[in-house]
């Protein structure tokens, strides 16, 4: 489609005499370009000059502007050293030409102008640098060889809107300039950082200096680490020593639409994944808000712009709901939550925001808004440029002024007024609150009820900067009224104390509460009920991220998908070390996910304990891989089908508690193999027993980011004395000739859980086998009997409240069904399950089953509770009003006095009808 063709809108002539002489130089154009000529030039004195001196390419230009763009772009890199400012002066004219005729005749949406500027901007740039670096090397000032386009290990780096694509139509670049050190002897670094060092200031000299033909891009280098004591190119070791050790916010904010626009594409690559970890931070970075909103008001301050709106002299890009209010607001959102959201580390405003949408951090009709008057601005500004080639965002301070904007924009003086105005407090308005919230005319005061305890928070080492202190002075008041709120105010905020002392700092997580109120009630809700969550908090106060995302109180994923997800983050993780830290802040997020639920009530006891067991067997499933890829680097592949990892106990039968150890088992086959293939080769047996204790190491190591889970082995053949690690073989041979009744009632709940799919199947095919033929063992009963009299001696019944231990109790009642499943050569791996098998198979009675049943239920409920309540068994005095309101609750209890008695009544049911069924019926 012609350019003619695509025409949408033109300017009025706010000069017709020159609006016409402008048409005059083209006499045969079709009517709508001579109108949108007469227009441009009638507005803007430089545009109306490009017409005079660009005539004749302006006229080929039109027929194919897309193609006249690519050709003139074409041209650049081919352009000699010595005519290199002569002709990018000309090239600059016929771009800013053709963009404004296509900007403000709507045939180029905004987006492709400022992508055509940006575009120029790179190969201006580019043909700088490659020019200037091989006269370097001509001059024996750098070594020769490489890719010319490489620049000789010099990197740019395009900042701020070229580094989007969305330079504007007057605006200067910002460039940081870089080279890759390790390119070059370190002998040789002084020599070689000076001529990158005057390469950059000839650089800037060809683009910058106004000559003959006008200039090419005003250049900033004033982005570059503390430039004003560094140099104008730095090396890329000193730039990332700076950005680890003093960078800033606004700095981080920088680097989001950071490219590299010429030079070694590849060094700046690997720079730029350098300073991921600084920009993108792994939790939740609500404290940027305050960095932005002190930012902001510098501005303000700096240029004069504060006070209510006045469309006189109103700056579009720094005033009251500007430009940069809208990419402040998007830039701050990104950095708070792109550490853990990749999907939100666009460089471009309009992406930005609507992947700040997709991921629910905003409304998407907020973002629309944002983005509407984005492209509204960023109009306004571009027409403001080009009346004079001015880097100027001001609008008019006269009526003649506003008369030459609205003819340019195409409106009508008071219609333009009426839509910047409402256009800019609409801005402010969607933005403002984010920054600075409104607060109430008299804040809140502190209650005088708990000054005592409150008198220490000075003291606590996250309350050591002074920055700390003011974030945290201003929600100070919200906690205690809401813990003042709570059934025993005294007990919850006994319990905030110490959350709060065990913090080592508090600046993101004050800055986090401030920004999500309702967050503070959860960690009331906490410490009223629950203090060894509390003090869980206090040292991982990171899991508090999750709270935030939209998906924390969505339906539980599932086993296969939250091993998927963890697969995915350690895929991405890069090193070993961080895999396992990764896997770590994972599994403490989801695990503090399934506490919260169940404090909240949108879980029972019985769907905590399947996700807490889910969780578990997604993390070995998840790190399982990863270990033995680490492992497998030193001492080749595994052997064979290589090994199995077997769940037993609880992770077995599919429940656990927030405290729960796991119980797991390797097996192996090396079908035949009798060492490794690697660089280190071990014999078969050692290598399967060191990657067993490398799993081990990989999920109960103390790290930075705790633990993943204590691991205990005692159930694998021969408990303690055994092998670490069992081939399939010796595994099979032990369990049909020398294993104990106790370890077939084991066999009962194993389950495999990582490892060769084939060898699994193969494992749990045997498990079966194995049951049915041990299934009439007659020393059975006798040895259950047994083990529950050795039971008792070596573990002392407790209180009341303890579930676990005592005849007719939960480990009773688990134990038990594991008979039934051997009796009856169930595969059925938990416990209500295994008692159902046994009514099944004739040998329980369906009363006794149900009643069994009931009584594990209504231990399993009081056990999960005390876990997660006091991370233990507790005694009633220990507990908290919010701990028995929890325990009422899951066990369906008026009182305290009723859940003791039918606690009683249930054990002594369920401890006769076991008695009758091992002693005999």
């Amino acid at each position: 489609m012609s350019f003619s063709a695509r025409i949408t809108r033109s300017p009025t002539p706010y000069d017709p005499a020159r609006g016409a002489d402008a048409v005059a130089l083209f006499p045969s154009v079709a009517p709508s370009v001579a109108e949108l000529i007469g227009g441009v030039a009638g507005c803007s004195p430089y545009l109306a000059e490009l017409l005079r001196r660009e005539t004749a390419w302006i006229m080929a230009a039109l027929d194919d502007p897309e193609a006249a763009m690519d050709e003139l772009l074409g041209t650049i890199p081919k352009i000699a050293l010595n005519d290199l400012t002569a002709e990018l002066r000309q090239a600059k004219r016929r771009v800013a030409l053709l963009a404004g005729l296509a900007d403000l005749g709507g045939v180029w949406p905004l987006e492709k102008v400022t992508q055509v500027l940006s575009d120029f901007a790179d190969a201006a740039v580019q043909a700088a640098i490659t020019q200037l670096v091989a006269a370097e090397v001509a001059r024996g000032k750098l070594p020769a060889g490489g890719d010319p386009a490489d620049a000789g290990g010099m990197v740019v780096l395009a900042m701020g809107k070229m580094g989007a694509g969305e330079l504007n139509y007057s605006s200067d670049i910002d460039l940081i300039c870089l080279f890759d050190e390790t390119r070059f002897d370190p002998d040789d670094y002084h020599e070689v950082r000076s001529a990158f060092i005057r390469v950059t200031r000839k650089m800037t000299a060809i683009l910058s200096d106004v000559r003959e033909g006008g200039y090419v891009f005003r250049t900033d280098l004033r982005l570059r680490p503390d430039a004003s004591v560094t140099p104008v190119c730095l090396s890329m070791e000193t730039a990332e020593r700076y950005y680890e050790s003093v960078g800033r916010t606004w700095e981080r904010a920088a680097f989001i639409k950071a490219r590299v626009c010429a030079g070694d594409q590849q060094a700046g690559a690997r720079f730029l994944k350098t300073l991921r970890p600084f920009v993108w931070r792994k939790h939740l970075d609500f404290a940027a808000i305050q960095d932005a909103h002190d930012m902001r008001l510098k501005i303000r301050d700096h240029k004069g712009l504060h006070g209510p709106l006045v469309l006189e002299g109103h700056n579009m890009k720094l005033g009251r709901g500007g430009i940069r209010e809208i990419e402040f607001f998007t830039q701050t959102r990104q950095l708070i939550a792109g550490g853990r959201d990749p999907s939100l580390r666009a460089s471009g405003t309009h992406e930005g925001l609507m992947a700040l949408a997709a991921a629910g951090w905003i409304p998407a009709e907020a973002a629309e808004r944002l983005y509407d008057h984005y492209r509204f601005h960023r109009e306004v500004e571009h027409r403001l440029q080009m009346i004079n080639d001015a880097q100027t965002q001001t609008l008019p301070t006269d009526a003649a002024g506003f008369e030459r904007l609205a003819a340019f924009m195409g409106q009508e003086v008071a219609a333009l007024r009426d839509t910047l105005r409402a256009r800019l407090e609409d801005v402010h308005t969607l933005t403002e609150g984010f920054f600075a919230p409104d607060e109430p005319e008299t804040g809140p005061q502190v209650p005088d009820w708990g000054q005592e305890v409150v008198a220490r928070w000075h003291s606590y080492p996250a309350l050591r900067s002074s920055r700390a202190t003011e974030i945290f002075a201003r929600i100070t008041p919200e906690i205690m009224t809401r813990l003042q709120e709570a059934a025993k105010p005294d007990e919850a905020l006994a319990q905030f104390d110490g959350f709060l002392a065990g913090l080592p700092a508090g600046v993101q997580l004050f800055s986090l509460f401030e920004a999500n109120p309702h967050l503070t009630q959860l960690i009331v809700d906490i410490c009223a009920t629950a203090p060894a969550l509390a003090q869980h908090l206090s040292r991982n106060s990171g899991v508090l991220d999750a709270v935030i995302g939209g998906a924390f109180f969505a339906q539980w994923p599932g086993k296969a998908a939250l091993t998927a997800e963890l697969t995915a983050l350690l895929d991405g993780a890069g090193d070993y070390e961080s895999q396992l830290l990764a896997a770590r802040r994972w599994a403490k997020e989801w695990h503090f996910r399934i506490g919260v639920h169940f404090l909240r009530d949108l879980i029972d006891a019985a769907q905590c304990g399947t996700q807490y067991a889910e969780l578990a067997e997604a993390v070995v499933a998840g790190v399982w891989p990863v270990v033995v890829q680490e492992f497998a680097r030193k001492h080749g592949p595994m052997p064979g089908r290589g090994g199995a990892v077997i769940a037993m106990g609880s992770l077995g039968a599919g429940r656990l508690t927030a405290t729960s150890d796991l119980d797991l088992i390797m097996i192996y086959d090396a079908s035949g193999v009798e060492t490794s293939d690697g660089r280190r080769p071990l014999a078969t047996r050692t290598y399967f027993a060191r990657l067993t204790q490398a799993l081990i190491t990989a999920l109960s190591a103390q790290m930075a980011e705790g633990r993943l889970y204590e691991v205990d082995m005692r159930l694998r053949p021969s408990g303690r004395q055994g092998p670490v690690a069992t081939a399939l073989a010796a595994f099979v041979d032990y369990q049909e000739n020398e294993a104990w009744t106790w370890e077939h009632l084991a066999l009962t709940r194993a389950r495999a859980i990582a490892g060769d799919v084939g060898l699994c199947a193969q494992i749990e095919v045997f498990r079966q086998t194995l049951l049915a033929s041990k299934a009439d063992g007659p020393a059975i009963l006798a040895d259950v009997q047994d083990m529950r009299r050795r039971i008792a001696e070596q573990k002392a019944q407790n209180a009341g409240w303890d579930a676990k231990v005592g005849p007719g109790r939960m480990q009773d009642i688990e134990l038990f069904a594991q008979t039934a499943a051997l009796k009856v050569a169930s595969p059925a791996v938990d416990t209500p399950g295994q008692l159902q098998a046994g009514v099944a198979g004739s040998w329980l009675d369906a009363a006794d089953g149900a009643a069994l049943t009931q009584a594990f239920n209504l231990f399993w409920q009081l056990q999960t509770a005390l876990r997660f309540l006091a991370g233990a068994e507790g005694d009633l005095e220990d507990l908290s009003e919010g701990a028995k309101r929890l325990i009422l609750r899951e066990t369906g209890s008026a009182d305290v006095a009723s859940v003791l008695s039918g606690l009683g009544a249930a054990q002594a049911d369920a401890a006769a009808i076991i008695q009758r069924y091992l002693v005999g019926l």
